[in-house]
């Protein structure tokens, strides 16, 4: 059992990305499907499906992993035992405007950049670049 879901959804898609993998499988979170929306608008991943297994409670995401971004760079700024908190004027560019942070809002899971637009802070997820 891990303690932090997201930062193992970000270590399995980096470790799969360098390992030139086409795809990666892990289990099924609302909050993962979310953050993984996000890296598909900005086509840090290709494509991901929830797939259901033999067991119907169970269910998997299997990510394919873009060629575009073999190189990825994930840090992870809020974690369970240290969260973050970042107001809307306070939410950077990552990179240079290349990267993009990720940011939970009470609007759900969106980009930095969604999150300034809508003028709403939240807890900064982590910093993908």
């Amino acid at each position: 059992m891990y303690t932090d879901p997201i930062a193992d959804l970000l270590t399995r898609i980096k470790n799969a990305a360098r390992a030139r993998k086409e795809t990666v499988v892990l289990p099924y979170s609302k909050v993962k499907e979310q953050i993984l929306s996000n890296l598909k608008k900005r086509h840090f991943v290709d494509d991901y499906t929830v797939e259901t297994t033999d067991k119907p409670s169970h269910k998997n995401l299997s990510i394919t992993i873009s060629n575009a971004h073999r190189d990825i760079e994930v840090k992870r700024i809020s974690k369970p035992g240290q969260r973050i908190y970042v107001k809307a004027n306070e939410i950077k560019k990552v990179n240079g405007g290349l990267g993009m942070a990720i940011v939970s809002t009470p609007k759900g899971i969106v980009s930095g950049e969604e999150a300034v637009k809508m003028k709403l802070g939240g807890e900064l997820i982590c910093e993908v670049y």
